[in-house]
């Protein structure tokens, strides 16, 4: 196994010891527990999409060109605008 050395700031450092003694854990197996699952979830795209599959097309926004003007819409809820549509140029 590796060894790493890590700085952390002193709120983080009291939060690793509180998770670690509530855990019942050391705080080196926190540690390893937070990088697998931060690291985990960043994964690959192939398991970024795994993650969302069951969200795909399981909504319903009512606008018919949301997917082509997304960029549109949310400069124009920036902006204070109507929220059910652009305004048109």
């Amino acid at each position: 196994m590796a060894q790493l050395t890590v700085r952390v700031s002193d709120k983080l450092d009291r939060a690793l010891r509180t998770a670690a003694r509530r855990m019942q854990r050391k705080q080196s197996e926190v540690v390893r527990m937070a990088l697998q699952h931060f690291l985990g979830a960043a994964g690959g795209p192939e398991q970024r999409l795994e993650r969302v599959r069951g969200l795909l097309g399981s909504l319903e926004s009512g606008v018919a060109d949301l997917a082509d003007r997304h960029r549109d819409y949310v400069l124009e809820s920036l902006r204070g605008g109507d929220d059910d549509k652009p305004s048109t140029r």
